[in-house]
């Protein structure tokens, strides 16, 4: 197979560009720092067309580069990784919101969970957490994070969140019934955040490797969690206790269905139903997951309210 040499050409000038332009200021250094520190193998300070390469590799995942943006939110200067539909469509464009755990980055998120080459018509965004204190680990809050609660951090993440979503309705055609979140552990408690705080959202929710503070606050909403049996720091009995909890929320059936392996699904009378992927892994995010998270997220779309009034 013949590659054209000038598409190549075009995508190393591209990512050259790209990293050049990432000069907004952020606590954890701008995008491009991070790449010539990763990837700056001889130490020039610069970037060769090899090391060009691996960091368009692993800074643009799947081939087609996604837009650097970035919000003011408060005194602080936000950033986001947002894919837009590989496959274009004239129809509005379901949007997946993907959040890495404490200590990761969009980079990390975009590379675990790729669910913009699984969903090529959706617009996929994958945000950047800030150094935050963990509940668990990091409590000087040193590495990158999410808040663990309403009110934690001046709600900080969830105003940057609104500022994301409005920033989407306003630039792109957005399908508000299709709307998802999914993320893994500080990430995955974050989505459960969203769940409780912004319930009129989400058409579906898939948190991994996580629990939550809020699981009374929940209500009826389709979702899939994902749990390791031997998780060494989001404890299994831990998350047991979340998926019961969204189980009688969701008016869950006691007994489920085989819905893929390791995941058994349980009827809602709400129409909400659950599912539940448990693994025998630890607290590493299972690379069985985002397939089956984007089929989950396809099977599930928000009645408009018109029609629950029928």
């Amino acid at each position: 197979m013949h590659v054209n040499r000038l598409v190549l050409v075009s995508m190393f000038v591209s990512l050259s560009g790209w990293l050049v332009a990432q000069e907004a200021p952020s606590q954890s250094g701008t995008l491009r720092e991070r790449a010539i520190k990763q990837f700056d193998k001889d130490g020039d300070g610069k970037l060769s067309l090899s090391e060009r390469a691996a960091a368009r590799e692993a800074f643009l995942p799947g081939g087609d580069a996604p837009e650097h943006m970035t919000w003011t939110v408060g005194e602080l200067t936000r950033e986001a990784l947002v894919y837009l539909p590989s496959k274009k469509s004239d129809d509005a464009a379901p949007v997946v919101f993907g959040f890495h755990g404490h200590g990761g980055s969009s980079q990390n998120a975009a590379r675990s969970f790729g669910f913009e080459k699984l969903w090529p018509e959706a617009i996929v965004v994958y945000m950047q957490g800030i150094p935050t204190p963990g509940r668990l680990t990091d409590p000087e809050g040193k590495r990158n994070g999410w808040q663990s609660d309403a009110g934690d951090q001046g709600d900080r993440d969830l105003k940057f969140f609104d500022a994301v979503l409005a920033t989407l309705r306003e630039k792109y055609k957005v399908d508000d019934r299709r709307i998802y979140s999914s993320g893994h552990s500080n990430g995955g408690g974050f989505t459960y955040l969203l769940w409780a705080k912004r319930p009129d959202v989400f058409a579906a929710v898939a948190p991994s490797a996580a629990s939550s503070r809020r699981l009374l606050e929940l209500t009826p909403k389709p979702a899939m969690h994902i749990a390791g049996r031997n998780d060494e720091l989001v404890l299994f009995s831990w998350q047991e206790l979340a998926i019961a909890a969204v189980k009688k929320v969701n008016g869950c059936s006691a007994s489920g269905t085989e819905w893929a392996k390791d995941c058994m699904q349980y009827a809602s009378d709400k129409d909400t139903p659950f599912i539940a992927f448990i693994h025998d892994g630890t607290h590493k995010y299972p690379a069985e997951a985002p397939p089956l998270i984007v089929r989950f997220f396809k099977e599930h779309a928000k009645v408009p309210a018109e029609q629950k009034a029928e």
